[in-house]
């Protein structure tokens, strides 16, 4: 039967597309109506087979030759719903390079047969937390930590089999690591599940790891952390994570920072704040006080007349910059605080100070006074 179609409309190109135009039009379209994108689709699949054939003709010179000046391509052309003979096109060594060029497609191309050596890869990383003070993130510290992570068994030299005896060719892939599954009529090669592609089984595991050529142990480390860290903080130690497979790479340590809370200090970025309770005669009339700071006690002018709640800054006195920018500051909130006993002479004394008051040494009251007065006149 002659066929109903032509082919260059079937791979949707022109007659004088070039070689390269109908094998990318044909990789699109088998891509489209592939088994696995269309779920078993029996007109999907009947497409398919059209497609095929019809790039089977048309990629071999010869073959699109005879079918530009005929109209046909010889044996396996014509014969079979619309003139492509069911499988008959897809058979000899013209289906064999079709095939290749759909299978680089969607897998990439393997040495057919041959064993494929497994891809290094990289070791895990870990994860550690570290909670230190406040005092030990300012200055720096070294921290000896201890962690569990997964070495090449010693016994085995990590072949995961028992003294005396090696792995064995793994009988699933022939020793190839991978093995051929059927889906529809496609072979798609996978990595063997068995031996996860490197083509060898243990048939005798070694007693101390059980086969895995790997055990977990003890790491003990010291670490330094650097002046400046904060919370939340995450510092790399590269190489001391898991090996890796296949002679890959270590993974790296991540060690996560926590900075403990102090009893007297609060830290805002780099400056560091501390509340501390001034009496009321010498935020009134000033003094000089000894206030506690990271470094040790500083000296601390109080100005007359500070209020509650005022913030007085020691430069340089807070945190350093981890970068090594500016250091912080060591801010001081002032908190002034009221007697809750007196004797009678002070007393006496408060009375006497506050008669002798003047409303102008209050600019706050003033204020709030003008604005109830305000308030209340609207």
């Amino acid at each position: 039967m002659p066929q109903s179609k032509d082919l260059y409309e079937i791979l949707g190109v022109p007659k004088g597309a070039t070689k390269d135009e109908i094998r990318r039009a044909y990789l699109k379209l088998a891509h489209k109506y592939h088994p696995d994108k269309t779920g078993g689709d029996k007109a999907a699949e009947e497409k398919l087979k059209e497609i095929n054939a019809a790039y089977d003709i048309l990629k071999n010179p010869e073959k699109r030759s005879q079918y530009d000046r005929f109209g046909a391509a010889g044996e396996g052309f014509t014969g079979g719903p619309g003139g492509f003979g069911g499988f008959g096109g897809f058979s000899g060594p013209g289906f064999e390079t079709q095939f290749e060029d759909l299978f680089d497609m969607f897998f990439g191309r393997t040495g057919g047969g041959q064993r494929r050596q497994p891809s290094a890869s990289p070791g895990n990383d870990l994860e550690y937390k570290v909670s230190i003070t406040l005092h030990e993130a300012a200055f720096g510290v070294k921290k000896n930590i201890r962690f569990t992570r997964m070495e090449m068994c010693s016994d085995c030299s990590g072949t995961g089999a028992a003294s005396g005896t090696r792995p064995e060719s793994c009988p699933n892939c022939q020793g190839t690591g991978q093995v051929h599954v059927a889906r529809g009529f496609f072979s798609v090669t996978q990595t063997c599940r068995r031996c996860r592609g490197s083509g060898r089984v243990v048939a005798k595991p070694c007693p101390r790891c059980a086969g895995e050529g790997r055990v977990r142990i003890q790491r003990e480390l010291a670490v330094d952390i650097p002046a400046g860290v904060d919370t939340g903080l995450r510092l790399r130690v590269g190489g001391e994570g898991e090996p890796g497979e296949f002679g890959g790479p270590r993974g790296d340590l991540h060690i996560h920072i926590e900075v403990l809370p102090h009893a007297i200090f609060s830290r805002d970025g780099n400056d560091i704040i501390c509340e501390v309770p001034i009496s009321f005669p010498k935020v009134a009339i000033g003094a000089t006080i000894r206030v506690p700071t990271l470094k040790g006690d500083a000296e601390l002018k109080i100005p007359p007349g500070t209020q509650s709640g005022s913030m007085l800054r020691l430069r340089g006195l807070g945190m350093p910059d981890i970068r090594g920018y500016r250091q912080g500051d060591h801010i001081v909130k002032v908190i002034v605080e009221v007697p809750t006993k007196l004797t009678r002479r002070q007393r006496d004394l408060i009375k006497e100070f506050e008669e002798e008051g003047d409303e102008k040494a209050y600019p706050l009251y003033r204020r709030f006074m003008d604005k109830l007065r305000g308030s209340q006149g609207s």
